[in-house]
């Protein structure tokens, strides 16, 4: 089983869009919107089955140039 995760994305100024198209390549994503408030962009995404979620997150999204925080939020059930 997969797991659900939601993660809120602050970018530095004049980077949102380019970051947003970088993870769009990386397909790594199930849904990805642009926000107001603190932060910029909210991805949702699967975590694959026996995948650590900080290294996943580490190793796949905070890579991208760009980035200046994150949250990431666990899910446990859907309703």
């Amino acid at each position: 089983m997969t797991t659900c995760v939601f993660v809120q994305i602050r970018c530095r100024p004049g980077t949102t869009y380019r970051v947003a198209e970088e993870i769009a390549l990386r397909e790594i994503h199930s849904e990805l919107y642009s926000t107001s408030g603190d932060y910029d962009l909210l991805m949702k995404l699967y975590i694959p089955k026996g995948e650590d979620v900080g290294v996943f997150i580490n190793d796949n999204l905070l890579t991208i140039d760009g980035i200046e925080r994150s949250l990431t939020t666990m899910t446990f059930k859907v309703f």
